[in-house]
Formats: structure tokens, C-alpha cells, sequence
């Protein structure tokens, strides 16, 4: 590459040689500034045919149609359908099976969520503290009341002392 790139600075008029350079040509690419086709059912219409290089049958055919279409055969009246749209709203309407992959994505994600958090459990938290067992949690109630912790709005305030219970 750098040997085309050199020679290319030296010698602009003949790189005729040279891999770099594409061989002259007329590519057509596509024109994404006129309207395209899409099969809609909001949009029943589409702005073009979705044939839109017809062949010599489909032309004879599109010249039978301007005539009395009593004339034209099902069949051609079917393939006049699909020269102009893709498909029909019993197609478009038709279910996918999309929703067995989307259900079954969940799914998979659900249960490795659950495994590791099963896996957490297990192996990286330790037991449960002492100080969350019901003995504790009673004896550290019974203290704060002792100490008449938080008196008027507080856990003191819901505790009648005088009968040793909460108030009603």
C-alpha cells in the first residue's frame, strides 16, 4: 500500500498498475432519497409499487389491466396484487413466533439471576449476625426503654410505663 500511495504522489497520471485504485466503473447504488417501499398496516398505501422493474409478462399484464377487469382471470388479478404490494393484511396481521424468544430470553436471564444469587448466598455472605436473632433484638428494646430513649415522639413515648406494655 505505502509503494501505491508513493508511487501515486510521483506518478498521478498512471496508476493504471496500481492494486490500490479501483478499476474504473459505474456502480448504481441505490437512491435512498425516493420514497421506498414498506408494508404497513397503518399505512395502507405505500408511495411505490413493490415491483418496480417489471418484466415483458408483467408489463402485458399491467396493459391487460386497463381494460374491463371482468376480463382478467383470479390469477391475474392476484399477481396484479403482488406486483403492487408485498403482502396482504391477513399476512401482515399474521402472529410471529417472536414472543417464544423474548419469553424464553426472560427466562434464561430469571434463572441466572437466581443462581447467583443462591451462589451469593452460599458462598459470600457469612452467617447472619447474632445481633439479629429475637433474644437480642428483645434485650437491646428493653435497654432503649430503660434509658427512656426518644421520650416524646419515640419508642419511650409508645411505652406505658406504669403497666409495663405498649399503648393502645
Amino acid at each position: 500500500w505505502l509503494l501505491c500511495r508513493a508511487q501515486s504522489e510521483v506518478f498521478v497520471q498512471d496508476l493504471d498498475w496500481c492494486p490500490c485504485v479501483p478499476p474504473a466503473g459505474v456502480v448504481k447504488a441505490e437512491d435512498y432519497t425516493l420514497p421506498g417501499y414498506v408494508d404497513r398496516r397503518d399505512v395502507p398505501l405505500p408511495e411505490v409499487a413493490f415491483v418496480r422493474d417489471l418484466s415483458a409478462q408483467q408489463k402485458a399484464l399491467k396493459e391487460k389491466e386497463k381494460a374491463s377487469w371482468s376480463a382478467l382471470s383470479v390469477d391475474e388479478k392476484v399477481e396484479l396484487y403482488r406486483m403492487k404490494f408485498n403482502e396482504t393484511y391477513a399476512e401482515m396481521n399474521k402472529g410471529t413466533n417472536e414472543w417464544k424468544t423474548v419469553l424464553g430470553g426472560v427466562l434464561f436471564f430469571l434463572g441466572l439471576t437466581g443462581v447467583i444469587l443462591i451462589w451469593q448466598k452460599h458462598f459470600m455472605y457469612g452467617a447472619v449476625p447474632h445481633t439479629f436473632s429475637e433474644e437480642w433484638l428483645s434485650a437491646q428494646t428493653k435497654r432503649m426503654l430503660d434509658m427512656r430513649v426518644n421520650p416524646v415522639e419515640g419508642i419511650s413515648a409508645q411505652w406505658d410505663f406504669d403497666k409495663n406494655e405498649w399503648k393502645k
